[in-house]
């Protein structure tokens, strides 16, 4: 499912927007968006678009009147000029069928962007609410993971923490596992626990981890990946690893080394 990795790709795959003038833009699915499907089509006709940001999960699409903002939800993808901007989501289909196409944006050059999702999860935002976000997992510093991981009393799982996207924006469930099996810390584990140098380490694999998930090309890349499964082994020890509910998900972590 997309998270901050996917989306990154696709914000790099939107460079080629920048300068581009939009012709039309048809929100296929009204599902996909509490606007109007007329409504978002005047805001972006003849619009021209900015370089892409985006923000965790949200791709923004900035143009010189209005923000498009992409939320792809468990299984979208998106399409420009006919390149796909990742070629494989896991637990999705990787076809391409016209009737899952939610929004196509069409371009006086002649160009085109597509959001195809299977689920219909995928969701369009004009102008969104960015502020609704904590900062973003790819850049967040050591002093902004420290409030992050603050919380009252007993505190919260510490995976729960990752996966609040109003906390720190961009982690899903995929990254969470692996960032935790990489740094050794259960994930069921309450945040008030950790010792400082733990928060350290976790910080520090939350970073880097990102990076060798973004130079793979999606957070399906990951070593524990492979072992997601009845019966997985850890890759670290082969340890049998333990399946749990964590902030709602469900949870590979080694129990042997994970503590």
């Amino acid at each position: 499912m997309p998270e901050l990795v996917e989306v990154e790709l696709s914000r790099r795959l939107c460079i080629a927007l920048d300068g581009r003038r939009v012709q039309n833009a048809r929100l296929v699915d009204p599902h996909a968006s509490a606007r109007e499907p007329a409504e978002l089509a005047h805001a972006l006709r003849g619009a021209t678009f900015a370089s892409p940001r985006r923000r965790g999960k949200l791709l923004l699409l900035d143009t010189d009147q209005h923000t498009l903002g992409l939320h792809f939800g468990m299984t979208g993808r998106l399409v420009l000029d006919d390149e796909w901007a990742i070629e494989r989501l896991v637990y999705s289909s990787q076809r391409r069928v016209d009737h899952w196409i939610r929004l196509i944006v069409e371009l006086f050059d002649g160009g085109r962007l597509e959001i195809h999702d299977p689920r219909r999860l995928a969701r369009v935002f004009l102008d969104p609410d960015e502020d609704a976000l904590g900062p973003d997992a790819a850049t967040l510093t050591l002093k902004q993971f420290r409030s992050v991981l603050a919380g009252r009393g007993r505190g919260v799982a510490v995976k729960a923490r990752l996966l609040d996207q109003a906390r720190v924006a961009g982690v899903g469930n995929l990254i969470a596992d692996e960032v935790l099996w990489r740094a050794g810390i259960a994930p069921g584990r309450l945040t008030t626990s950790l010792s400082d140098d733990e928060v350290r380490g976790l910080h520090r694999q939350l970073r880097a981890t990102i990076g060798i998930l973004l130079r793979h090309g999606g957070s399906h890349t990951g070593r524990l990946m492979g072992s997601r499964l009845p019966g997985g082994l850890c890759p670290f020890d082969d340890h049998p690893l333990s399946v749990s509910v964590v902030g709602g998900r469900t949870t590979y972590w080694c129990p042997l080394h994970q503590r």
